[in-house]
Order: structure tokens, then sequence, then C-alpha cells
């Protein structure tokens, strides 16, 4: 028997009101809306979906678990994500990939990556 990953699921206050910033970050459209669980498509068809699911509680701190996106594009995604309302955290480079930790409306953070030479 063998399992793959269906989905990756952010806890948040307002799954509606992440799904607008989620949606326009990757492209995709919220294909399941239970009010407080929605699933987006997967930005491929062989993705990944993502699940926003609405938790009372917030995370204290940075999360266990986050999403790596990639691009070539590393600066110009940045500024998108940042004009559609995440935040800027910090940047990293070591030897052949270079990535900015940023965080989306509610705080879960997530890492945007290019390869570098």
């Amino acid at each position: 028997m063998t399992v793959q990953l269906g989905a990756v699921t952010i806890d948040c206050a307002d799954p509606k009101k992440l799904a607008g910033f989620w949606t326009e970050a990757l492209g995709v459209e919220v294909v399941v809306d239970h009010g407080d669980f929605l699933m987006l498509a997967p930005v491929s068809p062989d993705g990944v979906m993502i699940s926003l699911q609405r938790a009372e509680e917030r995370q204290p701190g940075k999360n266990r678990l986050h999403m790596d996106l990639r691009t070539e594009e590393r600066e110009e995604e940045v500024k998108r994500l940042v004009g559609l309302g995440a935040e800027k955290i910090e940047e990293h480079r070591v030897p052949g990939i270079a990535w900015t930790v940023l965080a989306d409306p509610e705080g879960n953070r997530f890492c945007v990556g290019t390869a570098e030479p």
C-alpha cells in the first residue's frame, strides 16, 4: 500500500478571506466551499490541493510546516505577493538556491525560492 500527498491544509480564522489571497497568489480557484472548509484547485493537474479550514486558535510563533513555492523570477514574485497582502519576513541564500520567507495575511509563513548558479 502507498499513500500520496493530497492536500496541504492551512488553519485560519477566515477561510473565505484567506482564499482571496491564495487564489490570486497561485492562480487557482475555490473548487469546494463548505463555509468553514475550502479547497483550492491544484496548480497543475497532478499537483497538490490547498485547503483552508477555520481554526479559532492562532499558531503561536513560526508554523512547523510550510509551503515552498518555486519561481525563476523570485524578486518579481515577492513584490507581487506583498502587493496581494503578504508580509516579507526575511531573505536567505545558500549555494544553489535563494529564498524569501513571507507570511500570508493571517501570518502563515511560506517561502518563495529560486535556483541560483
